[in-house]
């Protein structure tokens, strides 16, 4: 199975500053996105120092022994990235007033083979298309969510309610971080969106999965996808990361016919 890659962020409508990070490996077929929250800068430093640190770290462990590990060992290794970041952002926010309060949300996945490892903290999400079929693969950690888990409140409005942006899990604000872990069977033809509540809180599942199934690539897929965003509001960073799995033998075959081979 081969990935491709794609990654865009935007700051919205409604600030100046943008708090997502965003980055991805494709040597590694590693993602990551962030959605940073603090004080004044503050966010983005958080968000940043996540996607950096465990881009590095993880890809790095990913090209030396990733190949050849299991899906246990997979988890691990991205538990063990993830606790070091955590305790970077952490000791930055307790050691700088400037930092002080800030964390992150994030949502990352390893792509091997046939198999997606996906982890996230908090209410960035990871989407999956396949065959016109949209599924929610994460389930966010916040107020919200636990209300609508628990029948407190409804589907309706949960649309509406103010308590949208309350996580209940978050990297940096503690000396520990929680990062849920999901191992996902990959098919032919899927197409993954990971992104921030800057998107999800403004295009409904109906529409992304519209969206997705254009006949576009995937950058003209990011970038309308943020476009649509803005139109209906921007009120919040919106950031794009979009990954889809395509089988190397059959691209091979195409080219071969269309070249006439």
């Amino acid at each position: 199975m081969k990935y491709e890659f794609c990654a865009f962020s935007d700051p919205g409508l409604a600030r100046e500053n943008n708090e997502d990070s965003v980055t991805f490996d494709e040597s590694t077929c590693l993602g990551v996105l962030a959605d940073g929250m603090g004080g004044y800068n503050a966010g983005e430093v958080a968000s940043g120092m996540a996607t950096t640190f465990i881009r590095t770290e993880l890809a790095r462990w990913l090209a030396q022994a990733g190949r050849h590990a299991n899906a246990k060992e997979i988890q691990r290794a991205m538990e063990i990235c993830v606790d070091n970041a955590n305790r970077a952002i952490f000791n930055a926010a307790h050691s700088n007033p400037q930092y002080a309060g800030m964390g992150t949300t994030l949502v990352m996945g390893v792509f091997q083979d046939a198999r997606l490892m996906l982890g996230h903290i908090g209410d960035s999400r990871c989407y999956r298309l396949r065959k016109g079929e949209l599924v929610q693969l994460t389930k966010d950690h916040s107020l919200l969510q636990e209300q609508l888990d628990a029948g407190l409140i409804t589907a309706d409005q949960a649309a509406v309610s103010s308590n949208r942006n309350l996580v209940t899990r978050a990297m940096g604000v503690e000396d520990a971080a929680q990062l849920e872990v999901n191992e996902c069977r990959v098919e032919n033809g899927d197409l993954y969106l990971m992104c921030s509540d800057g998107l999800s809180d403004m295009i409904d599942s109906e529409e992304i999965a519209e969206l997705l199934q254009a006949a576009e690539t995937l950058t003209q897929k990011a970038t309308r996808m943020i476009n649509v965003a803005n139109r209906h509001g921007g009120r919040d960073n919106i950031s794009v990361l979009l990954v889809r799995a395509g089988d190397a033998v059959v691209k091979k075959k195409l080219l071969a016919r269309l070249w006439g081979a």
